[in-house]
């Protein structure tokens, strides 16, 4: 986009990068405001909770060594598009952990592997799916805001975008125990991981090189 027609423009795509910050941090939180639920219904002791959110850590740490070169190399339109898309499927499958984590115990034992419990490898899976596209959003939001924010600027441009984490995480506990309440553990994962292919269809409309 030429810099005469970015002028206040550039503020959408800052709300943009806002509100995926938001959506980022939403989706993490998912999990540890169920964990009673999840506790309850799966036996699940709270090494097995460690265990589970250690591979979302891991997974994070080591998707963001790659993340930023990923950017690079696509371009922060698709970079970051796939980045969420990623995220969010891996926020929705968190619904289906059981049905994968089935498949993934058959296979280990098919090759000879100690099968881990059903629920906590299809929750591993599903976190480590998670991290790897949430790594994608800051490496990306940093590249757009560069391009769309001169440098006298960008620093409050930052801060912006990173203040929806804490918008995030606290619409997060407001927001998933009521739908869990209501509709059920599922469904709080499946409605808040599809937030972000709504946000995806506004990114795609408005990013422009």
């Amino acid at each position: 986009m030429n810099q005469t027609k970015i002028g206040n423009y550039r503020w959408t795509i800052c709300a943009l990068l806002f509100f995926a910050t938001t959506v980022n941090y939403l989706d993490r939180q998912v999990l540890s405001l169920l964990k009673p639920t999840l506790e309850e219904k799966f036996g699940w002791s709270n090494s097995d909770y460690a265990d589970i959110a250690a591979v979302f850590q891991f997974t994070y740490a080591i998707s963001m060594l790659f993340a930023g070169r990923f950017v690079d190399k696509l371009g922060t339109k698709w970079g970051y598009g796939i980045a969420i898309i990623v995220w969010s499927i891996g926020a929705i499958i968190h619904a289906y952990s059981i049905t994968i984590g089935e498949g993934l115990v058959s296979v280990l034992t098919a090759f000879g592997f100690a099968a881990v419990p059903v629920s906590i490898l299809g929750f591993m899976f599903s976190r480590a799916v998670l991290a790897i596209g949430e790594a994608g959003n800051f490496p990306a939001a940093i590249k757009a805001t560069a391009e769309y924010h001169p440098k006298k600027e960008r620093s409050f441009a930052t801060g912006i975008f990173n203040s929806g984490a804490n918008v995030g995480a606290i619409l997060a506990p407001i927001t998933v125990p009521w739908i869990a309440s209501n509709w059920g553990w599922e469904t709080a994962f499946e409605i808040v991981g599809a937030v972000g292919f709504i946000w995806l269809f506004f990114w795609l409309i408005f990013y422009e090189s």
